[in-house]
């Protein structure tokens, strides 16, 4: 499956066997891999190129995770899930997570991630690149000016 970042509905993922465990119900560490996808195709859909930063020593790493399992996905659900950035420092950024059911809009999972961005061949910390900046700083103004 394709999957594609929609700002309107976040990314649309199917659940497959592989992501529930013998009684057809997702595993806890797949709501994870979600989340990740969703970040990723968020940062996609907004124009930054992660391998181009691979390319100038830069990753991402998930620094501090609290999440919340409301109710369970089962196998075959259509999941839509989203990625709200919320706040930023100098080398990190905040976002707030949904899982949720499409059928019935549920909300099955929700987390607060904080991202920090990391030079490669060290591991320590190093400032966001100047376009997630502008990034952050764009979509936290759009964000707030529709709330």
């Amino acid at each position: 499956m394709t999957e594609r970042y929609d700002s309107s509905v976040g990314l649309a993922v199917r659940v497959y066997i592989e992501d529930t465990d013998a009684g057809g119900i997702v595993y806890h560490a797949k709501y994870l891999h979600y989340m990740e996808r969703a970040r990723t195709e968020w940062v996609r859909h907004k124009g930054v190129g992660l391998r181009a930063g691979l390319a100038d020593n830069i990753s991402y790493v998930v620094q501090r995770l609290s999440i919340h399992y409301g109710a369970p996905a089962r196998l075959d659900d259509e999941l839509r899930v989203t990625a709200e950035p919320v706040a930023f420092g100098r080398v990190w950024m905040d976002f707030r997570q949904q899982v949720v059911r499409r059928s019935d809009d549920k909300v099955l999972a929700s987390a607060d991630v904080r991202v920090a961005c990391i030079a490669l061949d060290s591991g320590r910390p190093r400032r966001l690149p100047v376009n997630m900046l502008e990034l952050l700083e764009s979509s936290l103004k759009t964000n707030s000016q529709v709330e």
